[in-house]
């Protein structure tokens, strides 16, 4: 059973806008907190953005603050990155997952999905 989904990545100019939606199973949905993580090569999963399942609280890592934002539908059982302003550097396969935790640690998240590739070029 696949608990969850991402989609929208792609290929993007320097200054660019994507969408990522993350479609959950009931269950993983149903955690405290989803989270988006993103990978590139030789680096560590990182930590982008999350937001609770109660209030909607949102939290942002400092590279992406003002200009990524994380939403949810909860009649859709889906989570949303919406990125604009996008850099080169934002370039990685990106995740989401959810946790019991208010988190930025990948190893307290679950429920991985395969990812989806955002590549920004200059």
């Amino acid at each position: 059973q696949v608990q969850l989904v991402e989609s929208g990545g792609g290929l993007v100019q320097a200054g660019g806008s994507l969408r990522l939606s993350c479609t959950a199973s009931e269950r993983t949905f149903s955690s405290a907190v989803m989270g988006w993580f993103r990978q590139a090569p030789g680096k560590e999963r990182e930590f982008v953005a999350r937001i609770s399942r109660l209030f909607g609280r949102t939290f942002y890592a400092d590279s992406v603050k003002g200009r990524f934002t994380i939403s949810r539908d909860n009649a859709k059982n889906t989570v949303y990155l919406q990125m604009n302003s996008l850099k080169p550097e934002d370039t990685a396969v990106y995740y989401c997952a959810a946790s019991q935790e208010y988190s930025v640690n990948y190893s307290q998240y679950d429920g991985w999905g395969q990812g989806t590739q955002v590549t920004v070029s200059s």
